[in-house]
């Protein structure tokens, strides 16, 4: 090892106590950085998981131009036998088809509009947790049959209840009226209002005959495996639509533009918090450091006099700083390491986080989620703050001057 790293080596431990105080403020902060980051990428993921697989799914497949200007007309041909070779691709968790129309709900005493959603009662459930939340009755059942299941404050407002009945009027895709009666079989109640306001479901067979959609729907819902396989899939799908036709494949991130804006107003809004404990751990280091240049004031005149150049000092200087922020790094990263993979085990909760939890149908429980990038973007910050608080005690060196420096007291 060079002399000059065995030096800086050295004075780091001339004041022990002083080397440990600030080594254990970069741990502090380290750990702090880590467990945070990761809990706050588990929590992303949680959010996204839990507001895609309500409704929207990972990636969905449209008529090009159904995203921007919902027509009837743009459809999604045999689109119940293209999930169904979709459901093969081996990326692919599960698929669904569905189809969309504007319609008057009436029931005996109220009409409103909603927007109908068919779909396949039997792969609903593997691509959205709506079914999962029926409050009163039952799910659809057959694909073929007069059943409808409404959104708990939309059912409140028609004022029906599982057997009653609701009429629909619509407009068709072949420009003719649809018109036909279905039986609520089931409330369902999200937590959402926007969701509990505008549900409106029932089986894709019975909506593609009332709504003379032949065997046509207008969106192929997608679920993967896991988030990560989000790209892969889109690739993999591409390849395997029919030729000829003018679909596209649509991420979640184009579906729902809105929620990858939260997501990074947050992490802003997060690491200024961060920000602010990365200067003052700087400031911590700063003042270290300050205090041994200081201190050593006279040592370095002699130095000096001896021949040594001021910018091998500033540079002794930046090597004791380096190998003290190595050191807080190092051991940040490990028990910040361990901390967090414990609680992305077991499982991480808060006073009043269970009545939230299942308010939305949430995991009762955050897990941290470990990642390179959890693990060292905020300790390397913290490393690269104390490097730049070196700098000021470095420069000092510098400009000091023999004689000066040793006739300082």
């Amino acid at each position: 090892m060079n002399v000059t790293w065995l030096l800086a080596w050295r004075n780091l431990w001339r004041h022990r106590r002083r080397t440990w105080l600030t080594v254990g403020a970069m741990v502090f902060c380290n750990v702090l950085l880590v467990f945070l980051i990761s809990l706050q990428l588990g929590s992303y993921q949680m959010m996204i998981d839990g507001t895609l697989s309500a409704f929207t799914g990972h990636i969905q497949i449209q008529h090009r131009g159904y995203l921007q200007d919902q027509r009837m007309r743009q459809s999604v041909p045999d689109a119940a036998l293209l999930a169904q070779r979709l459901r093969e691709v081996p990326v692919v968790d599960s698929a669904a088809a569905r189809a969309e129309a504007f319609a008057l709900a009436s029931s005996e005493e109220r009409s409103f509009g909603v927007l109908l959603t068919a779909v396949q009662p039997h792969y609903e459930p593997r691509v959205s947790t709506l079914p999962d939340m029926i409050s009163q009755g039952r799910y659809l059942r057959a694909s073929d049959a007069h059943e409808i299941v409404l959104g708990s404050l939309l059912a409140r407002n028609l004022k029906v209840g599982p057997g009653d009945e609701v009429t629909f009027l619509g407009s068709a895709r072949d420009g003719s009226f649809a018109a036909a009666v279905a039986t609520v079989v089931g409330i369902v109640h999200s937590g959402m209002d926007d969701v509990d306001r505008n549900l409106a479901q029932v089986p894709l067979g019975w909506f593609q005959r009332v709504f003379a959609m032949g065997d046509r729907g207008h969106a192929i819902v997608l679920r993967v495996h896991h988030l990560d396989q989000v790209d892969a899939a889109v690739a993999a799908l591409r390849a395997a639509l029919p030729a000829g036709e003018s679909l596209v494949v649509l991420d979640w991130e184009t579906l729902q533009p809105g929620l990858r804006q939260a997501i990074t107003s947050d992490m802003a809004s997060a690491w200024f918090m961060y920000a602010v404990l990365i200067v003052l751990v700087a400031f911590s280091v700063l003042n270290t450091q300050l205090m041994s240049v200081l201190e050593r004031t006279r040592e370095f005149g002699v130095m000096l006099a001896l021949g040594m150049r001021p910018s091998r000092l500033a540079r002794l200087v930046a090597m004791e700083t380096g190998l003290l922020g190595l050191l807080g790094l190092v051991l940040g990263i490990a028990l910040g390491a361990l901390l967090t993979a414990y609680l992305g085990h077991v499982g991480f909760t808060y006073p009043g986080m269970d009545d939230m939890a299942a308010r939305f149908h949430l995991p009762a429980r955050m897990y941290p989620r470990v990642s390179l990038l959890s693990l060292c973007w905020g300790p390397a910050t913290v490393f690269v703050g104390a490097m730049l608080a070196a700098l000021y005690p470095a420069l000092r060196l510098l400009r000091l001057r023999p004689v000066a420096a040793m006739r300082a007291a």
